[in-house]
């Protein structure tokens, strides 16, 4: 056979190609027009022949294998790229093989450079494995950031995982290798294998998977393009009536991990957990659960926080589409979902992001900045325009293509300080002496501004456990743009408090009323969170006292943080205390039921303390109001095991008081020393108060008084 081809052959670059060292594989594979006609060269490891099938005309014509490793060429007579195909030979075996280098790039110049100055928000869209149809061809797009590698070379159950097939083309002016691959189809299994310099070459998994294979394989699956049929339109529509400082907000946090564990070891599934979760929030009254991270992760016993697959919903509970169903059935419930998300460190796993084309990609280069000082995780680089916009289009990711009505950002304070569990000499100043995280600081604005921008709706919470300033607000030169803070400090202090014995509260009596000297500094969420009390079991047993006194104590901590001022986040499980948890559910159910616990959280003038002095007896009581004085409510606390039958209290003005909540009420597991009659003002001075009342204060309880007319 005449090799019409060989003049035009480029000998270095075809040696590149059969050892797997090709950059720029288009620029030699594929169709070019050359003086000639039209010479198509191909590389098929093993192949015995390879012959070009041309689709308008059915012919055929045999190719000449100038490498016996399977690299074939061949000259067609024309001066048009025809369609064609191939028809590949192998031992015993013949298949039919669309040419993956006739394809040209996706990355017009504009959306490269648009990635390269980090503001591709949607870049998701773009990289990773995508399954599609190009000029009537079906295959999978595959896109992967790697500048510094040497080359880069897709391998997975579609080429034999042969890490010399299927060279992808790198963009020079990006660094994003890609490749469309008609020989991929949804469900393969998929790595990168790249070449380091030095010629090392390992394999990495997918950044940006929307999919991991099941078990403790590392593989990433090319997802299903099939579209996920909603049914949550109403709750979409008129989602931004749940959100707002003005609306009711309580959240259960659940961990899948610990709700869907089967005695095997195995999970429930994303499906089933819905109902199980489901029912559970709409029976107690949460008006939103906030999940641990379901994004794949790395290890069990940080509950999710090792994540592993920013794009991957968490396989051990179901596929991608079996998280949106429970999405969407919580939302047919009039539940809204929040997700916990860790943008500040990642775990460094075999074949993950850490070092991933050799160099310091996603984590901060600077060794005194790289990585977290209590994990051994890598901290991402904020300086990058490129791991920004992977972290941004990440959460654009889990908002448009998952529904998810809220973020709360894990361990801001990681992200913020640059000297943030680290000795003097173990950080560097910024430019201006001091130990803010310039670049962090800049991420998080520019999150915050883009996602409100586009979902003003979505709710973004910081868990930030210093003492950074002006989180919560609008995005300006002082505030960062969160909707919500956890209040730390609350948490801390009242969990001290409700943990000394009975006698020694006295001495610590300001650990309840010291929050108010900072309340509206931020808006702020109240949380009795896992990482604070573990399950409302460890919880309940930390406590001191007898059973039915720690179960008491419990349901009157329940008491005040619903009655304080902020938002609200509790931990909870179907397995709590039945007494706890239908004093819990009472509690929901009033806190929604009354705009004076929600609407001006964030104002001062929701709140008035009546008393707050009366260490001795370990009293408290205060009001929460709205503009209209007939919703105001008189909150009186005991903390102390003694009972009071005539406990007077000052009320804000003359009217009736009617008790709507008592946790010592008998049908909540109490003693009944509750005040059933209505409450009628009179006009004798207490607490710097003209009027007051007489009431009934059971030992380490909680009442709630409406105004009657």
């Amino acid at each position: 056979m005449i090799d019409k081809a060989y003049e035009y052959m480029d000998w270095p670059r075809i040696e590149a190609v059969v050892y797997g060292e090709e950059t720029f594989p288009r620029e030699i594979l594929g169709p070019h027009l050359v003086k000639k006609g039209v010479l198509l060269q191909c590389y098929f490891p093993g192949a015995k022949s390879v012959k070009v099938h041309l689709k308008e005309k059915n012919r055929n014509h045999q190719m000449v294998q100038e490498d016996e490793a399977g690299y074939f060429a061949a000259l067609i007579p024309g001066r048009e790229i025809p369609e064609y195909e191939y028809l590949v030979q192998y031992e015993g075996k013949e298949e039919i093989v669309e040419d993956p280098y006739r394809f040209g790039s996706m990355f017009p110049e504009k959306e490269e450079r648009a990635f390269c100055e980090g503001v591709s928000y949607e870049i998701y869209k773009k990289m990773g494995a995508h399954p599609m149809r190009r000029s009537g061809v079906k295959g999978v797009y595959f896109a992967v950031w790697a500048p510094n590698a040497l080359c880069v070379h897709v391998v997975g159950d579609f080429n034999h995982w042969d890490g010399k097939a299927h060279p992808m083309h790198k963009s020079a002016g990006s660094g994003i290798y890609e490749l469309f691959l008609p020989s991929a189809k949804p469900g393969d299994l998929y790595k990168f294998e790249l070449t380091l310099y030095g010629g090392v070459k390992v394999l990495r998994t997918d950044p940006y998977a929307m999919e991991k294979e099941p078990g403790s394989g590392r593989a990433c699956v090319v997802p299903d393009a099939k579209p996920y049929i909603w049914e949550d339109g109403i709750w979409m529509k008129e989602r931004k009536e749940h959100t707002g400082l003005d609306k009711p907000l309580s959240i259960c946090e659940i961990s899948l991990l610990e709700w869907g564990r089967k005695e095997d070891g195995t999970y429930e599934t994303y499906r089933e957990l819905a109902a199980k979760v489901g029912d559970y929030a709409s029976k107690m009254g949460y008006t939103h659960i906030e999940l641990n991270p379901i994004m794949e992760f790395e290890g069990e016993k940080n509950n999710g926080f090792g994540t592993s697959a920013y794009f991957a919903p968490a396989r051990c509970f179901g596929t991608p589409a079996d998280f949106k169903y429970f999405v969407n059935d919580l939302h047919k419930r009039n539940i809204g979902v929040i997700l916990d998300w860790t943008a500040a460190h990642f775990p460094v796993i075999p074949e993950g992001m850490h070092n991933l084309d050799g160099t310091c990609l996603y984590e901060n280069a600077d060794p005194r900045k790289k990585m977290h000082p209590f994990w051994n995780t890598m901290m991402f680089n904020y300086a990058s325009p490129m791991v920004r916009e992977f972290l941004i289009s990440n959460a654009f990711y889990w908002i448009e293509c998952f529904h998810l009505d809220g973020l709360r950002l894990d361990d801001v304070a990681a992200m913020l300080y640059l000297d943030y569990g680290r000795k003097d000499g173990e950080w560097t100043p910024n430019m201006y002496g001091s130990n803010e995280n310039l670049e962090a600081v800049s991420f998080l604005k520019h999150l915050n501004s883009v996602v409100k921008r586009e979902y003003p709706e979505i709710i973004l919470i910081a868990q930030e456990d210093g003492l950074w300033p002006s989180l919560t607000g609008k995005v300006d030169e002082t505030h960062m743009g969160f909707d919500y803070k956890w209040n730390n400090g609350w948490t801390g202090n009242f969990l001290d408090y409700l943990r000394h014995k009975g006698d020694y509260r006295r001495e610590h009596h300001d650990e309840l009323t010291s929050s108010m000297l900072y309340a509206y500094c931020e808006n702020y969420i109240l949380t009795f969170n896992k990482r604070d009390v573990g399950s409302s079991t460890d919880f309940l047993e930390s406590l001191p006292g007898k059973p039915k006194e720690k179960t008491a104590l419990l349901k009157a901590a329940y008491g005040y943080l619903m009655t304080h001022p902020g938002k609200k986040m509790v931990v909870s499980e179907p397995q709590m205390d039945e007494d706890a948890k239908a004093c819990l559910a009472e509690l929901l159910c009033m806190y929604r039921q009354n705009p004076a616990l929600y609407e001006m959280d964030c104002e001062p003038e929701g709140f008035e303390w009546i008393q707050l002095m009366e260490a001795q007896k370990k009293c408290l009581a205060f009001c929460r109001k709205t503009q209209k004085e007939e919703d105001t409510l008189l909150v009186v606390c005991n903390f102390s095991k003694k009972e009071y039958n005539k406990y007077q209290v000052g009320v804000p003005f003359e009217g009736k008081y009617k008790e709507i909540f008592n946790s010592d009420s008998k049908k909540l597991g109490g003693g009944g020393f509750v005040n059933p009659r209505v409450k009628t003002s009179k006009p004798e001075e207490c607490n710097e108060r003209e009027h007051s009342i007489t009431i009934k204060l059971a030992p380490l309880s909680v009442a709630v008084f409406a105004v009657r007319e």
